[in-house]
């Protein structure tokens, strides 16, 4: 597969790796779509375009779910979208480096179900870690892998 053919698609809100995200783009030449619901107040090439869609809780993820095909990348943290990109065909990965795939997709759901559920019973605060220098470099690593995949196995 050529680079041309892959997009890079960003749930943007609050995803803290945009800058990353950007340099490889440009790096690779990738068109980026950077949906949120809400203008986001920094400078972008020229492959990148900016999506703000209405205000609602799944709007960005519907956008980016329609979108999304075997040449797509998706970054976000939102595991049910993720799904939806897999099941779109897509490479989804977590602003950690977190690769979702077919394999552990259900696994996270599952988590993520149970996580909710000890918040709202109050069994638990629901703090996330802070994010780490390692994690960002971890995901360049797995946006990096990602890009090449698809160039050479797809």
């Amino acid at each position: 597969m050529n680079t041309k053919n892959i997009v890079i698609f960003i749930d943007a809100d609050a995803c803290p790796v945009k800058d990353e995200i950007l340099k490889v783009s440009y790096r690779h030449k990738l068109k980026v779509y950077m949906v949120s619901n809400q203008w986001l107040r920094m400078e972008v090439g020229a492959l990148v375009e900016k999506i703000v869609v209405s205000e609602g809780a799944d709007e960005a993820d519907d956008w980016i779910a329609e979108h999304i095909d075997e040449t797509g990348i998706c970054i976000t943290s939102d595991i049910p979208l993720a799904k939806r990109c897999l099941d779109a065909g897509g490479i989804a990965l977590g602003p950690t480096g977190k690769v979702f795939s077919r394999e552990n997709i259900g696994m996270a759901l599952a988590m993520r179900e149970l996580n909710q559920h000890l918040r709202e019973t109050g069994e638990s605060k629901g703090h996330n870690p802070s994010f780490t220098k390692a994690d960002r470099s971890q995901f360049l690593q797995a946006l990096e892998t990602a890009i090449q995949n698809l160039i050479h196995n797809r």
